[in-house]
């Protein structure tokens, strides 16, 4: 039986490799690999290639991802349709930290060519 880990699943290191088979990721998810042929079926994007002898073969980010689905469902209570539409949202959460930066930041002067033009000029001096 595969041991269950603790809350701290979004910490667990995933070896450095580039694709795992079901019986490692089930020991680093910490869920048995019955629940991860399930958790494929609901999650469109969870899909690891099979290898010419039939066995799934998961990249990093389907761990990545199989890691986000167990804290949803298990620490956040989410039902797998919640988890879904978390995960579907999450792309765009993932996004929202640039939204906090302020155009000011992005664009500090409302017409930047005034000064680019002084640059240029002093460099100008300088070389000639």
């Amino acid at each position: 039986m595969v041991e269950q880990k603790s809350s701290s699943d979004q910490n667990t290191p995933i070896p450095d490799k580039l694709v795992f088979r079901i019986g490692e990721v089930s020991q680093i998810v910490g869920v048995e690999p019955y629940v991860l042929r399930y958790w494929e079926s609901e999650f469109p994007g969870l899909s690891p290639r099979k290898s010419s002898t039939g066995q799934r073969m998961f990249r990093r980010k389907d761990v990545e991802l199989l890691l986000q689905i167990k804290h949803l469902l298990y620490n956040e209570k989410f039902t797998i349709e919640g988890a879904r539409k978390a995960l579907r949202s999450g792309k765009a959460a993932e996004e929202k930290p640039a939204a906090s930066i302020t155009q000011e930041e992005l664009f500090p002067a409302a017409d930047p060519l005034p000064g680019i033009r002084q640059e240029l000029a002093n460099i100008l001096k300088l070389l000639g």
